[in-house]
């Protein structure tokens, strides 16, 4: 009987672990400070006509301060158009409960870097925004269901879904569920 309550208690443990998306890419303490980040994961995918794009999303701790890490990859055969980020710059995102939760970018100005290579452009961008108080709480509790960024010179906007298999991976992802799951691992 012993043995069946413990085979039982490592699978449920096993499932919940499972279930965890408290996942690190990086989690480093040392005398300067401490610094964690968990791994990206995909909003967002769009794949039309021979051009993809994607948006990733990583919340980073550092020394206690969280902030959102925001990767943007384009492809196409076609020319891309930088899109910019700088001080000016803004996350929108549109929660079910109604709310708009604001998150305000952190770096100076920056536009990506372009790479080429099997006659195909690519474009990385990444920024850093700031969680303000009121939208750290709001994105614990309710679902997102649009993203709208303010880039330098205009604002693009990206509907999320509830769940998404990506084409990249073919893993599955719940973008509108991001923050619900994630932040509370900030606070282990």
């Amino acid at each position: 009987m012993r043995a069946i309550a413990i085979v039982l208690l490592v699978l449920v443990s096993g499932i919940c672990r499972s279930q965890n998306p408290c996942e690190w890419s990086a989690n480093v303490k040392d005398s300067v400070g401490e610094y964690k980040a968990t791994i990206n994961q995909l909003v967002y995918e769009r794949n039309f006509a021979g051009r993809s794009s994607q948006i990733y999303f990583s919340v980073a701790v550092t020394d206690g301060l969280p902030t959102l890490n925001v990767q943007f990859l384009e492809k196409s055969k076609d020319f891309i158009k930088a899109n910019c980020l700088d001080r000016n710059s803004r996350i929108y995102l549109q929660l079910e409960s109604g709310k708009i939760a604001t998150m305000i970018h952190i770096d100076a100005s920056d536009c990506g870097t372009g790479v080429r290579n099997d006659d195909m452009n690519n474009r990385i961008l990444t920024g850093y925004f700031l969680f303000t108080k009121d939208a750290m709480e709001a994105l614990k509790t309710s679902k997102i269901s649009y993203i709208r960024i303010k880039y330098t010179t205009e604002t693009a906007d990206y509907i999320l879904k509830d769940d998404l298999t990506a084409e990249t991976d073919g893993k599955p992802y719940k973008p509108s569920r991001y923050f619900m799951d994630v932040l509370p691992c900030l606070e282990n």
